[in-house]
C-alpha cells in the first residue's frame, strides 16, 4: 500500500511540475493532458491542453495532481519538505518563495537549523525544515 498526496491546479499543473521537476530534483513520471485521453468524445474543447493526471517524484514520494477548473489554494495543508542542510533549505526557499506568498520567512528555531512556511505560485504550501540533531 502507498499513500499519495492529490493536488488540484486551475490550469496550471503542468507549469508547477516542470518547477519541482527543475528546482526540487524531481522526476515527472506521467503527464497527460485532456487532448491525450482515448475517447476524446467526452472531451470538452476547452480542456484539452489541461492536465488530466500528472505525477512527479520528488525525494522518494509521489505527488500526484491534475487541472481543475476553479481549483483552489491549499489552505490548511502543507506539503513539509525535509532537507539535509542549510544551504539546500535556502537554494529552496529561495525558488518556490519567488512570486508566491512567504507566511514564516527561513530562519533558525527551536527545533531546526533552518525552517520556513510559504505558498508557492501555484498555490500550493510548503514547509521547509532542516531539523536539528535530537540531544
Amino acid at each position: 500500500m502507498k499513500l499519495n498526496t492529490y493536488v488540484n491546479f486551475a490550469g496550471k499543473c503542468a507549469d508547477a511540475f516542470q518547477f519541482y521537476e527543475k528546482h526540487l530534483g524531481g522526476k515527472i513520471g506521467m503527464m497527460m493532458t485532456h487532448g491525450q485521453a482515448p475517447d476524446q468524445s467526452r472531451v470538452n474543447p476547452a480542456l484539452k491542453e489541461a492536465v488530466l493526471h500528472a505525477r512527479i517524484s520528488i525525494a522518494d514520494t509521489d505527488l500526484t495532481g491534475a487541472d481543475i477548473t476553479n481549483a483552489q489554494p491549499m489552505r490548511s495543508a502543507y506539503l513539509s519538505l525535509s532537507v539535509e542542510s542549510d544551504a539546500e533549505a535556502e537554494r529552496i526557499f529561495s525558488a518556490l518563495s519567488d512570486g508566491g506568498e512567504v507566511f514564516m520567512p527561513m530562519q533558525e528555531t527551536f527545533f531546526a537549523s533552518r525552517f520556513a512556511q510559504l505558498r508557492d505560485r501555484f498555490g500550493i504550501n510548503w514547509m521547509i525544515i532542516h531539523e536539528r540533531p535530537m540531544a
